[in-house]
């Protein structure tokens, strides 16, 4: 379906989210891989700057998609057969959602030298969920709008 104006508007919000939030991944993947030894309480507060800047993000993400007039209430008034795609994404908001509280909560200070390897392990995952998510989103968009909204860089 080609977009209209009001879609158009609301796909470059998305990218403008979008942008954001790949900006947020690259600071945790940049938290992540700072050395620790020797450092974990600062490690660790670099890693929780990044998680609640991605909460933030995540959240305001959940809201334009999913809130009143969301892109998703626009997906599927222009296209029923989405459905199943658009519902799969929600689901995942509330799984990521619950990872990235998770994280947020397990980064707080402070961190101790015991903590660092399962938070390592546990944020990579989340960037991992989070890049996949993207990837869904952006073939859900091309599919409703025959649009690419982009990487985010």
């Amino acid at each position: 379906m080609d977009p209209s104006l009001a879609a158009r508007a609301e796909l470059d919000a998305i990218r403008i989210r979008r942008a954001e939030l790949r900006e947020a991944l690259d600071a945790l993947e940049r938290a992540l891989a700072a050395p620790a030894a020797g450092r974990a309480v600062v490690w660790g507060e670099a890693v929780n700057a990044s998680m609640i800047e991605i909460a933030d993000d995540f959240g305001a993400h959940v809201e334009i998609t999913e809130g009143p007039g969301g892109l998703h209430q626009s997906i599927l008034a222009g296209d029923l057969r989405l459905a199943n795609a658009v519902e799969a994404l929600t689901a995942e908001h509330q799984q990521i959602a619950a990872e990235i509280a998770a994280l947020v909560a397990g980064s707080a200070a402070p961190v101790t030298a015991a903590d660092v390897d399962d938070l390592r392990e546990r944020g990579t995952k989340l960037l991992g969920h989070l890049i996949r998510h993207r990837q869904r989103g952006a073939d859900l968009i091309y599919e409703a709008y025959e649009t690419d909204i982009g990487g985010g860089d």
